[in-house]
């Protein structure tokens, strides 16, 4: 069969064939991007509470190469036979379109609430058009159902859901013998915020503010995810200029973050002079990041259309950072106490990796050679990127997978700034002749950013849905630290994965 093959092609299909569709889309080599549900109203006025339509985005790459796959249920039927016996992450965000959209799932072997705590009251589905007034919530008595894992000497040791740090809540329950880590279980979605239905009834420029502050680290990240989506919805082309002025903020946020990671994870072995410095390396970049759009964490580059700076650095400055940069990863890895304490440590096999669905560098120090730039380039301008690639799997392998992308990013860097333009440079957005949807794929510093918008025929959004690599990720890190890793080496193994709270807790 060929119908897979075209590009962006919709496949309108029944819940009853979805699973074969779906599987064969992944023997064929396409990845599952984003599900996202959608609670359409009446069509011409007629009568009733509309459907639910769940949008299955798969990917494949290179070429650039997206399909979707459509299911439509009754609103007040919606049932859905379940594809997390052949998909991790299909799993999960099943879970999710159940707690928020109400839709039944048949045949998931875990069919739990996934985003909504104890305390959200039963029935009500706040992404739904009919949700009606928010009801009280009640008092979050319920004991939440952790495993328990029993056995001599067997211990608990909870964590969070406050921690120390200026951090968003998470909570995880180690299940313990001696100090080894014998099971984890991460429960996150303290702070749902409903980031998504924010986005309805604002205009294509409008969303750009929301887009940005999706995860404070990722401003580039999601802002281009967001115009990239908004400008296939419309057809919308930007020029060359601004092309490159994104593909080098995107750069300029995957340094700063990478740089304050590695100093970070030096910290949690008690290394605090790296830290010190990679601190030192990390305000030098964002005050260059302040200098070319006037924000520290890169906000006002990117919106629909275009791009901006109104300054660039010289090639000298980059050499520069990257000499300082090389100068601490040599001061660490000369330390044999850092080495002692990275090596060996969480480590993430490939075959879980990949059942996982992880992205990113977590996938890439796992041996999974994944990256948007290269899969779903959005310019035509990564001819000569390199995406580094280890096996180890450990915490060492996340520390050299990530110095490699810095090296990487300074390459690309080095490489665009002889033809970069400071200024604005913009294509008006087109009218928005009926409705219109468009996917943005984006190779975030934590690995590739999806968003999915819906525009209706007023030229407004009438659904966003966003994919953060977190969503992902998270539940890498418990099978990372499960066997082998004791409990003092959590906060390192934790630093190495470095989700975000905000980006999976939307």
């Amino acid at each position: 069969m060929t119908w897979f093959t075209s590009l962006d092609r919709v496949i309108e299909t029944t819940p009853a064939g979805l699973r074969d569709r779906f599987v064969e889309l992944l023997t064929n080599g396409h990845r599952l991007a984003l599900v996202a549900a959608h609670h359409d109203p009446p069509i011409d006025g007629a009568v009733g509470v509309g459907t639910i339509r769940v949008v299955y985005v798969m990917v494949a790459g290179p070429p650039d190469t997206r399909l979707e796959l459509h299911v439509r249920l009754p609103t007040d039927e919606a049932m859905l036979p379940s594809l997390a016996g052949v998909s991790f992450s299909a799993g999960r965000f099943e879970r999710e379109m159940q707690d928020l959209f109400g839709i039944r799932l048949v045949g998931h072997h875990q069919p739990g609430r996934l985003v909504l705590h104890q305390h959200w009251p039963d029935g009500w589905y706040p992404m739904r058009h009919d949700a009606g007034p928010q009801p009280d919530f009640r008092d979050e008595t319920q004991s939440y159902p952790f495993i328990t894992v029993e056995g001599p000497g067997v211990y608990e040791i909870p964590v969070g859901p406050v921690h120390a740090g200026i951090i968003e809540p998470g909570h995880f329950r180690f299940s313990v013998v001696g100090e080894t880590i014998l099971n984890v279980k991460a429960r996150l979605w303290f702070v749902h915020k409903g980031i998504e239905r924010l986005f309805q009834g604002r205009s294509p420029d409008g969303g750009v503010e929301l887009a940005e502050r999706i995860s404070g680290d990722t401003a580039v990240g999601h802002s281009l995810a967001y115009c990239l989506a908004i400008e296939r919805a419309t057809g919308t082309v930007p020029p060359p200029a601004a092309q490159l002025l994104r593909a080098m903020l995107l750069e300029l946020e995957r340094l700063y973050n990478h740089v304050t990671d590695l100093g970070a994870m030096g910290n949690d072995v008690g290394f605090g002079i790296a830290h010190a410095h990679t601190m030192r390396i990390r305000e030098r970049l964002l005050r260059l990041n302040n200098e070319i759009t006037g924000h520290r964490l890169l906000r006002g580059g990117v919106y629909p259309g275009g791009a901006r700076a109104t300054w660039l650095p010289q090639a000298s400055t980059l050499a520069a950072i990257h000499d300082d940069i090389h100068d601490v990863v040599e001061f660490m890895m000369a330390n044999a106490t850092v080495v002692d304490r990275f090596t060996g440590t969480a480590v993430l096999s490939t075959d879980d990796a990949a059942q996982i669905g992880t992205l990113g560098y977590v996938a890439r120090a796992s041996g999974i050679s994944t990256d948007a730039r290269r899969e779903h380039a959005f310019a035509d301008l990564y001819q000569n990127l390199t995406v580094p690639l280890l096996t180890g799997g450990d915490v060492m392998s996340r520390f050299e997978i990530r110095v490699a992308e810095i090296d990487a990013s300074i390459a690309l860097l080095t490489e665009f700034l002889p033809n970069a333009q400071m200024g604005e440079h913009r294509t008006p957005l087109d009218p928005v002749v009926g409705p219109g949807h468009g996917v943005g794929l984006v190779e975030g510093w934590r690995g590739t950013i999806a968003h999915r918008v819906e525009i209706g025929s007023d030229g407004r959004l009438t659904r966003v849905k966003i994919v953060d690599p977190s969503f992902f990720n998270w539940p890498a890190l418990p099978v990372a630290l499960a066997g082998d890793t004791i409990v003092p080496d959590f906060p390192l193994a934790n630093k190495s994965f470095n989700q975000s709270y905000a980006g999976n807790d939307l």
